[in-house]
């Protein structure tokens, strides 16, 4: 794998991403690598999610790497840099050529990776990979993943949990922090790249111009467009049979502005309290509390 031919699928769980893969590994010297978590093992959270049931006023959301960074029995002590980076960076490097056997040197690589809370850490890891920022609205984001904890969800083998009528609240403002956290981390690894090594695509933006948001991310990535249009035909959502998608399925719907429709007017007011300054910050209108109320 060459540096500069891996790009990185940066943003939040819920927000399109393996559709969006899907599409690029139809395209001719693309290598998609899917889920590989690696944000999920170097970025553990600090606090644990209990504190957003705990208490009425949770602690600030960090990660080890950021509250252990100066400890040097930490492992990725920030004294050790020298001692651990080159060795992570060819760990990583390794595998994902084991997983691309026979494919060209000249391959594309692009890493869905869901634990973008460590989008900066990554990209710094990685300094001539790309970057591509999939954005999506985050009430949307929470939306889909209250759907995903519930009762025979396509989650729950994978480790989510029904969730009590009682608890939605807490897990509301947890998963609306966790897109917060992780969006404003994922904005510091995409205004470090150039801006010919990083794409900003939003959700609502691929939904309604997929072809124009997907020959973005083919030029950033220097792979021939042209099969494009074919591809997206191939993927649209409402070709994907009724029995793929739905209520607690991975592919649940498509439509911006659900969460409208499915959080009550409390759920929807604890979501807008925790995420509110940040959907502001990235262009997003929020509703006035009297507009939730009523």
């Amino acid at each position: 794998m060459q540096e500069k031919r891996l790009a990185w699928i940066f943003g939040s769980s819920r927000s399109g991403s393996t559709w969006l893969l899907k599409m690029l590994s139809d395209l001719e010297a693309v290598v998609t690598i899917d889920d590989p978590h690696l944000g999920h093992h170097l970025g553990v959270w600090r606090p644990i999610p209990l504190a957003w049931a705990a208490c009425e006023d949770p602690p600030r959301l960090r990660t080890l790497l950021e509250v252990k960074a100066e400890e040097p029995g930490y492992f990725f002590a920030e004294r050790y840099r020298d001692a651990w980076e080159e060795p992570l960076r060819e760990l990583i490097r390794v595998r994902f050529d084991a997983q691309a056997a026979g494919e060209g040197a000249d391959a594309a690589f692009v890493v869905k990776e869901p634990g973008s809370h460590v989008a900066p850490f990554l990209a710094g890891l990685f300094p001539r990979s790309k970057v591509i920022f999939l954005l999506r609205d985050g009430r949307d984001v929470v939306d889909s993943w209250l759907d995903a904890y519930s009762e025979d969800s396509w989650a729950i083998p994978g480790g989510a949990f029904p969730v009590s009528d009682e608890g939605r609240i807490p897990l509301i403002r947890w998963l609306s922090e966790v897109w917060a956290f992780r969006s404003r981390e994922v904005r510091k690894a995409y205004e470090a790249r150039a801006a010919a090594d990083r794409v900003l695509i939003r959700y609502e933006d691929l939904r309604g111009d997929t072809e124009t948001c997907l020959t973005r991310i083919c030029e950033m990535i220097e792979v021939d467009p042209r099969p494009v249009p074919e591809v997206v035909a191939a993927h649209r959502f409402e070709r994907v049979p009724r029995t793929a998608r739905g209520p607690r399925r991975a592919m649940r719907q498509a439509r911006p502005g659900g969460w409208r429709d499915n959080l009550s007017p409390i759920e929807q007011k604890a979501m807008q309290e925790v995420m509110g300054e940040t959907l502001v910050e990235f262009g997003y209108e929020i509703d006035s509390p009297l507009a939730i109320a009523g």
